[in-house]
């Protein structure tokens, strides 16, 4: 969480955070909006995270609105939430630009949803026009869905496999993958951790605010909490576990364990059932 300090601008952003955390509307966000580390920069231009930490230009503070820095604010905690750098690690690899404007895209729909009149949080605007990426049509796909929209929007233009240089987009943020990829693989482990019970720790907190019953999870962050689990896996760990137990008396092969005392003893056999049924299941869709 931002430590207090004298500077106006981080004063200003802590009052912004607790503000979110106290609004009933926002309340389950809560405990993730103290995950990792916050503060304020002169070297950077609007905002910034790194998947665990966030960073705020000092001057990009100062034109916002205290709507739109609440905005931003939230901006930077579904980033982080959602694992964008880390998840779709490989976008970014095969297009920088387009991987930004994706991420950017899922999240920014979510937020006007979250709050259409704008009474807590409004997209920043800079001479009437909007700072930042969002389109309806993309309301309820995954960044890997918008992906593949930019990109094949990019190919029909004409414009190949360019990536510019703006990795801003807009300039309602920036996205530090470099930054994200020098996380040691502890690290990583440990901030799935947090923000798992962060996630929890916002439910209590809503309810507490908002009373029983109120808010509750998006389908996204419900995700997050309930893993999907591969149905083929626990299928085939409960064939090997079950039946292939030898449990049946066979003269088909004697027991070697007593042929040196000239006894013969039938082996125990099971049903074999695993090689069959893990190449069905590899088969099925």
């Amino acid at each position: 969480m931002l430590a207090i300090g004298k500077d106006k601008e981080e004063r200003r952003l802590k009052k912004v955070k607790i503000g979110i955390m106290r609004n009933p509307k926002f309340a389950v966000w809560s405990g993730l909006m103290t995950v990792g580390k916050t503060r304020v920069s002169d070297d950077v231009a609007t905002a910034c995270t790194n998947g665990r930490d966030e960073m705020y230009g000092r001057l990009f503070i100062r034109e916002l609105e205290e709507k739109e820095l609440a905005f931003v604010v939230m901006h930077e905690t579904m980033h982080k939430t959602y694992r964008h750098l880390f998840t779709w690690r490989k976008l970014w690899d095969e297009n920088h630009k387009l991987a930004n404007q994706a991420c950017d895209y899922v999240i920014n729909i979510q937020l006007v949803d979250m709050d259409t009149e704008q009474k807590w949080i409004a997209m920043p605007t800079k001479a009437g026009k909007v700072i930042g990426l969002v389109d309806a049509r993309f309301r309820g796909m995954n960044t890997k869905q918008v992906f593949d929209i930019l990109k094949a929007e990019q190919k029909d233009k004409g414009k190949g496999g360019g990536e510019g240089d703006d990795d801003g987009q807009g300039g309602l943020d920036e996205h530090d993958w470099e930054g994200a990829k020098q996380l040691g693989e502890e690290a990583k482990k440990s901030l799935e951790r947090d923000i798992d019970a962060a996630i929890r720790q916002g439910l209590i907190a809503e309810q507490k605010i908002a009373g029983k019953g109120a808010g509750g999870l998006n389908r996204e962050l419900q995700e997050l909490l309930e893993p999907e689990v591969d149905w083929r896996e626990v299928l085939r760990e409960f064939v090997s576990s079950t039946c292939a137990a030898k449990d049946t008396s066979s003269w088909r092969r004697v027991n070697r364990r007593y042929l040196s005392g000239d006894v013969y003893m039938p082996s125990l056999i099971g049903e074999r059932v695993v090689t069959w049924l893990s190449v069905w299941i590899r088969q099925v869709p």
